[in-house]
């Protein structure tokens, strides 16, 4: 959907003609939102999924055990009545954005639409990232009291490679979740813009 020719073309049709391309250009973008915000919606829930049948293949009685040891156990099982409600409403959000996108939406309600889903997705990769960041500052903490024989030396090298690597783990994720969403968040970064054009021209 090229905007930029079709706008320079656009003063030399006829009235009626414009109006009719107009509808048919809106539909197509119309389509290509809805089936964006449809895969976001598609690709959380298996990621959920994936992530959740990490349970049937790691022994996770021997998991909770060593959380025992890090006198972790608590924190862990009552974080779960945190983390998976937070989790279900994105899904949900994402899901209500998906259903959100009407066929009779103006273009200007669309584009908000679009914007809304964006915020969406940006929020649910942060709260994920922090997350990833705080277990991993919670169990290094925890691991290191488990050590009273750490001098003052020890402890703050700890300290350095715990946050190296942290730091290198949430980049990681944040890659992972740039490849994920990252290209149909550009698409509708893109279908965004294209929109914009298409309401310079009323």
């Amino acid at each position: 959907m090229d905007l930029d020719k079709y706008k320079k073309a656009w003063e030399n049709q006829p009235e009626e003609t414009r109006k009719v391309s107009k509808v048919d250009i809106y539909k197509m973008a119309h389509s290509k939102s809805s089936s964006i915000v449809k895969w976001i919606f598609i690709i959380g829930i298996l990621e959920f999924v994936l992530l959740n049948s990490l349970y049937f293949v790691v022994d996770m009685e021997e998991a909770y055990n060593e959380y025992r040891q890090l006198g972790l156990y608590n924190f862990m099982f009552y974080s779960q009545f945190v983390l998976y409600p937070i989790l279900f409403y994105f899904l949900i959000k994402f899901y209500l954005n998906y259903k959100s996108i009407s066929v009779v939406d103006s273009t200007k309600t669309l584009m908000d639409k679009i914007i809304k889903t964006r915020k969406t997705v940006k929020y649910y990769v942060l709260f994920n990232l922090l997350y990833v960041f705080i277990f991993g500052v919670i169990v290094s903490i925890a691991t290191l009291k488990t050590h009273p024989e750490f001098n003052s030396k020890q402890i703050l090298v700890s300290i350095i490679v715990t946050i190296v690597l942290l730091i290198i783990m949430v980049i990681i994720l944040w890659c992972f979740y740039q490849l994920l969403y990252g290209i149909l968040l550009r698409k509708l970064n893109k279908n965004y813009k294209e929109l914009a054009k298409l309401e310079e021209l009323n």
